[in-house]
């Protein structure tokens, strides 16, 4: 493909026709795929409605909530077929379009398989260190009681990582399948209408987003239905229904553990080439953004799938299998201490509010609606996508307080579900506030990036301080909204009215999953609009590079505007349920580890130095994470940097047109560098908290504290949430502002294009592409992960 794009000739465009060689190759689909289009069209009929025989009657030998969810599942997959269908219906345009976005197809599908393929070899080598662990490890008091052996412990747990494993990166697939077949759609229908473009954006990424949280919440209803008749759960002398969500924490650590290194190697991936294409095209030869004579602007648009659409899709899978585990978790144990009689709907309440998700998610999706009118619409394209979340929002409140009347009635608390219905609203409140909030400090439409924009003039070092103190300025909102909402849905939980046998008030930490669970319930419409940005984006390089009218450019560019503004909002939104989810899955180890210990383990005083000491390395590992994410993107952007340059010199002729750039180079440049560079800072996640966590045991054993090594991981797990929160939302919000900085002095404001204020916006917008795409979200998979690994690896801790 390559080859044929360099030894192609090329004269000018503005004489010759814009064609590009053909780089149509065989596309790349997975084995299991191939495997599913190859079978007869009447066997894979039957094997599908024999697959749905079963899945249905687990499901109903579950519990007809099981029964629910898998229906509401399998109609949002008919539904999101039906958006394959027609987002593939509408045209990719002239042949130079097309062209280009085969280029972008193969090199994207050309790294996932090579990148998924490393992640698959070290989930297995995980898999088996921790199938070694249980299997010597000893079983909690329920285990015994239900006569679940070791080895019985440790299959479930590893079928459930590889489970979780292999879910994340399918999310993560159909998030890059649905990308690089819409980009070349959106280009062309721009050309047309900006208001089409806008729908077909939107509905491509509602595709990605009805997968991916249809396959988290049909995973683990699945796990659970079958471990539940497998196990024979609640009949005598069997585990009660109450212990059996504990048996899922290897489904998240699953997810996550993929999520992190999807989100490492693809935001080192797609930040390097955008790095070095802007560092030399914009900056050093003055040319625009995506110009097809830049050598590394195809290895920029692939970055664009491979890092914000497959790595966002697996991460946001994470964050809605996390959660659901988490509280089901919480819901359990609360129905245990409170005795109520059927806890069913307590544990289940996680998977029928994502089933609701999916529902009003659709709604939302199909409210935005093509015009006939053409050029640019008249309405701006964020107010379209914010009325599309107003109405998904309001959905969302209807059927939560429906929800919790449903599953969180009991006689013992006859008014409890109204408590926790308040702290579903104080959830999607949340979600409200902090998309608003993010909005405001990266959207070009108000003060604060306007005000950065202005420090461009000045110089790039002014630019650099400014957008720093906004960074740092935006962390305190945030942080205000996400205290005030785990307090107040705490409290709403805790005078809910139920007790436990001494008379206790037990429902406070329910009550915060269930404000999780209410922050988390727009979750596909959030994807939706995260979605839409990397494919805009796209379709803004593909219109640049096959020289369309300017007309058209300025449609895809208010579009690519619009889209980091989403991407960045939704990175907000992430950060947000990330700590929620992260209390709840602290909460969760402090009960796993006093069921393991057998005696009582509620807190942890940072006074002892041991444990103090953990909590430094908790926060001393985000920014070392932060370091290496960032420097694995500025060693990698450097060789692109030297490659483009060594073009430019080489073949004089790339900047008269006259010679065609070696465009495969720089893909495979960033691709080999990215792999190799995404393992340190991965490695790094996962070997700490288990390495500390048995140095402070062996010590723990030798002065007598048994349970040093878990309290000191329990710190260690504190200060990281508390740090990576805090370095998350400076990374996303400096990082999305600075690219926002530009984009406004490129819309012609403070001499515009190739001014000088413009250049220093570019530095700015270069530092700030590691923060937000590569470092910024993978602290947020990260402290998820942490705290998933340190539950499951609890025993080790004792």
């Amino acid at each position: 493909m390559m080859d044929d794009m360099e030894t192609g000739s090329m004269g000018p465009y503005q004489d010759r026709p814009r064609t590009f060689p053909d780089m149509r190759t065989k596309p790349y689909t997975p084995l299991v795929f191939q495997i599913i289009m190859g079978l007869n069209t009447r066997v894979l009929f039957i094997l599908m409605l024999l697959a749905f025989g079963v899945i249905f009657y687990i499901g109903a030998s579950t519990s007809p909530i099981i029964v629910f969810v898998f229906s509401i599942c399998i109609i949002s997959f008919l539904l999101s077929i039906y958006l394959t269908k027609w987002v593939l219906s509408k045209d990719e345009g002239p042949p130079e379009m097309a062209q280009i976005s085969y280029a972008i197809r193969d090199g994207a599908e050309g790294f996932f398989r090579t990148q998924y393929g490393t992640i698959s070899k070290m989930a297995v080598l995980l898999a088996l260190a921790i199938l070694s662990i249980y299997l010597l490890r000893d079983r909690t008091p329920q285990q015994e009681a239900a006569g679940v052996g070791r080895i019985s412990s440790a299959f479930i747990t590893v079928i459930s990582f590889l489970l979780g494993a292999l879910c994340s990166g399918i999310a993560g697939y159909v998030g890059m399948w649905v990308s690089v077949r819409a980009n070349v759609r959106v280009s062309s229908a721009a050309r047309r209408s900006a208001r089409e473009a806008l729908q077909i954006a939107v509905r491509a990424g509602g595709f990605s987003a009805l997968i991916v949280v249809g396959m988290a919440v049909l995973g683990i209803a699945i796990l659970y239905a079958t471990f539940y008749v497998w196990l024979g759960v609640d009949s005598q002398g069997s585990m009660k229904v109450t212990d059996l969500p504990l048996l899922l924490v290897g489904y998240g650590f699953g997810a996550s553990f993929v999520a992190l290194f999807a989100q490492l190697g693809g935001g080192i991936y797609t930040k390097a080439a955008d790095v070095g294409a802007d560092l030399v095209g914009k900056v050093e030869q003055g040319i625009p953004e995506d110009d097809p004579r830049n050598p590394a602007v195809i290895a920029d648009l692939v970055g664009d799938n491979v890092g914000d659409c497959a790595a966002r899709g697996a991460d946001l899978f994470e964050s809605i299998a996390a959660e659901i585990i988490s509280a089901m978790i919480l819901g359990g144990t609360m129905a245990q201490r409170c005795k109520i009689e059927d806890p069913s709907g307590f544990i289940l309440f996680p998977l029928v509010v994502h089933s609701f998700d999916l529902v009003i998610s659709s709604v939302g999706i199909f409210s935005i609606r093509s015009t006939r009118e053409a050029g640019m619409a008249v309405e701006d394209p964020m107010r379209v996508l914010q009325k599309g979340y107003s109405i998904t929002i309001v959905l969302a409140v209807i059927t939560f307080g429906v929800s919790t009347r449903w599953l969180l009635y009991t006689e013992q608390a006859p008014s409890a579900w109204l408590n926790f219905a308040l702290c579903g609203l104080v959830g999607i409140i949340t979600a409200y506030l902090f998309v608003r909030i993010t909005m405001y400090y990266t959207d070009y439409k108000y003060e604060p990036v306007r005000t950065l924009a202005l420090a461009s003039s000045t110089g790039h070092g002014t630019n650099i301080i400014a957008g720093v103190s906004l960074g740092l300025e935006s962390t305190a909102l945030p942080v205000l909204v996400i205290s005030v909402a785990i307090i107040s849905s705490f409290w709403l939980g805790q005078t809910s009215g139920l007790l436990d046998e001494a008379g206790n008030p037990t429902g406070g930490l329910f009550g915060t999953a269930v404000a999780t669970m209410g922050m988390l319930s727009t979750a596909a419409y959030v994807l939706t609009m995260d979605m839409f940005g990397p494919i805009a984006d796209n379709a803004g390089g593909i219109v640049e590079m096959s020289q369309q009218p300017e007309s058209v450019r300025e449609i895809t560019d208010v579009l690519d505007a619009v889209g980091n503004t989403t991407k960045a909002t939704t990175k907000g939104f992430a950060i947000g349920s990330a700590a929620l989810a992260s209390f709840l899955l602290f909460s969760a180890y402090m009960d796993e580890v006093a069921s393991f210990a057998r005696v009582p383990f509620t807190e942890v005083d940072i006074a002892i130095p041991e444990i103090f000491v953990g909590g430094l390395l908790g926060s001393m590992l985000i920014y070392l994470f932060s370091a290496w994410a960032c420097a694995a993107v500025g060693r990698t952007a450097q060789e692109v940097v030297n490659e483009v340059r060594r073009q430019f010199i080489e073949r004089p002729g790339i900047m008269d047109y006259q010679e065609k750039p070696d465009y495969g180079r720089c893909v495979a440049i960033v691709a080999s560098a990215s792999l190799r560079e995404m393992i340190k800072p991965g490695a790094l996640a996962i070997i700490s908290p288990i390495v500390i966590g048995l140095i402070f045991r062996i010590l723990g054993h030798y002065i007598g504290h048994p349970l040093l090594g878990a309290k000191v991981v329990a710190a260690f797990l504190m200060f990281a949430t508390v740090s990576g929160i805090l370095m998350a939302l400076f990374l996303n919000t400096a990082g999305g502002a600075w690219d926002n900085a530009k984009k406004y002095i490129e819309t012609g404001a403070l001499g515009g294009k190739g001014s000088d204020t413009h250049k220093a916006a570019i530095t700015g917008d270069t530092v700030g592409d590691p923060f937000k795409d590569t470092a910024g979200p993978s602290i947020h998979v990260l402290i998820k992960m942490l705290a998933t690994i340190t539950l499951v690896m609890a025993p080790v801790f004792l």
